[in-house]
């Protein structure tokens, strides 16, 4: 997996989509109705597809387990670590953006760029700082996709249970999984355009049903809101937020299909203000109406009684997931790609698309394995989205900057709002870092992985159908 591909001809910072030849779509010389239909729907590189895209893969199944995080934290405090890892997440991804720009400047200056080729944020850090920094990115990001894809699988049958449960949840993720092989069929994320408009519709559906819905028949009977019982509670919150306003490491394989990457930093800061609109209300009224009861459901649809806009919900909230599932797989089938020797292969597009079935039939085992929804958001948060979204670009950054010629030489310079001075950039960088590396790792990675344990040693691995015994609705 070179980090500097090489290739005949130059190729500018500003990407023509004319030229990425890899389409869900075949083309065919001269103007058809295929290809319009292709371009239309399935070729995206603007600045509002890319924010589709990172809304999509910001929040899907995250949005179910926020009031199960309110009930462990308390609403002000799930309110305030809302606010606080979002505009965390959005100053990593300024690390990101800048460290990407001088990366490409690089492949630009060495002619080494092609168009074909997906630059990934391993490749950066190895390009940038070294063979070290790129083990630590592919090693990371690798395993944080692999767990956060099998999130959205296991959300997956956990979900459609609330509608049919004549299936067990186990069940419902074979059948799932099993769907999940039509992902391997979308070359890039420049090809989910159509799909990420339907899926923030379709969460932001579910947000609006669930806020709406709390509020107009109010608080259930007797309801409490004790708020944090245990330090373990409290903690396992805690991550679960993290977790949810992570950017789940597809920064990258974002802004690359972008045709002006340098503007994501101000579309990634849009989309985490538009999931504000969703996830707060939602949050908040679900554990307003049901108090404590969201401690024992960390799938929110599952309080709900079955009407047919709750049904909708269910349905349009489990596409959503099966679309996100794509989206956060997607880096890793370019990894895999990269690693067969077969990622610039145009002639031999079914074989590039098969050569992704290992990784969904390892997703599809783990999903299986340990099916344990809401607890596990927690683990993945605290031991692999804490290092790899918020500790690793900041630490890169600074130690990328810490030479007076690199940061004199660097393309994205302080901004005004920081009086144009690298003195508080450091400040907030590790101000982040250690925030992150105490609360997120250290406490974090204490509760949730206790809570998991406890899971796993209440229902076992493999469950048939995890928190089944609860009311159906």
């Amino acid at each position: 997996m070179s980090s500097t591909p090489n290739a005949s001809g130059s190729a500018g910072n500003q990407r023509n989509s004319d030229q990425e030849k890899p389409l869900l779509l075949p083309t065919t010389k001269g103007f058809s109705a295929r290809d319009e239909i292709a371009r239309v729907f399935f070729r995206g590189g603007s600045s509002f597809d890319a924010w589709l895209t990172a809304c999509t893969a910001q929040v899907a199944q995250v949005l179910l387990t926020l009031p199960y995080s309110f009930a462990q934290m308390g609403m002000v405090q799930g309110i305030l670590f809302q606010l606080v890892y979002g505009l965390l997440g959005c100053w990593s991804c300024y690390m990101t953006t800048s460290l990407y720009a001088d990366y490409v400047r690089i492949l630009d200056r060495q002619n080494s760029r092609r168009d074909d080729h997906i630059i990934q944020w391993y490749e950066v850090l190895g390009g940038l700082l070294g063979e070290g920094w790129k083990m630590a990115g592919l090693v990371y990001n690798c395993i944080l996709l692999l767990c956060t894809a099998t999130i959205q699988l296991i959300a997956c049958g956990s979900t459609v249970w609330y509608i049919n449960d004549s299936f067990e949840k186990r069940t419902w993720t074979y059948i799932f999984g099993a769907g999940c092989f039509l992902t391997i069929f979308v070359p890039t994320a420049r090809n989910y355009r159509l799909w990420a408009f339907v899926g923030i519709f379709m969460t932001t559906y579910t947000a609006w049903f669930m806020t709406i819905s709390a509020v107009i028949h109010g608080k259930v009977e007797s309801v409490e809101h004790s708020g944090a019982k245990s330090s373990v509670q409290y903690f396992t919150g805690g991550t679960n937020i993290l977790y949810a306003f992570g950017g789940h490491a597809v920064t990258l394989e974002i802004m690359d299909a972008m045709h002006k990457p340098k503007s994501f930093k101000i579309v990634y800061l849009c989309a985490v203000l538009y999931i504000f609109t969703l996830t707060i209300p939602s949050a908040a009224s679900v554990y307003w109406r049901f108090g404590d009861a969201m401690l024992h459901n960390p799938n929110a649809l599952a309080v709900f009684p079955r009407t047919r806009f709750r049904d909708a919900a269910v349905v349009l909230m489990l596409a959503h997931q099966f679309i996100e599932f794509g989206v956060l797989a997607l880096p890793i089938f370019v990894m895999w790609e990269k690693l067969l020797g077969v990622h610039h292969s145009k002639k031999h597009y079914i074989v590039k698309s098969l050569s992704r079935i290992p990784i969904v039939l390892v997703i599809w085992f783990i999903a299986i394995m340990i099916p344990f929804f809401g607890p596990i958001n927690s683990v993945v948060g605290a031991l692999l989205s804490s290092v790899a979204v918020y500790i690793l670009p900041c630490v890169a950054f600074m130690y990328a900057r810490q030479a007076p010629e690199s940061r004199k030489g660097a393309l994205e310079q302080p901004p005004c709002w920081l009086l144009r001075s690298w003195v508080p950039m450091y400040c907030i960088n590790l101000g982040s870092v250690l925030w992150v590396a105490i609360v997120g790792v250290g406490f974090g990675g204490w509760a949730s992985v206790s809570n998991l344990m406890e899971k796993i040693s209440s229902f076992g691995f493999f469950a048939r159908c995890y928190q089944c015994n609860s009311t159906r609705h």
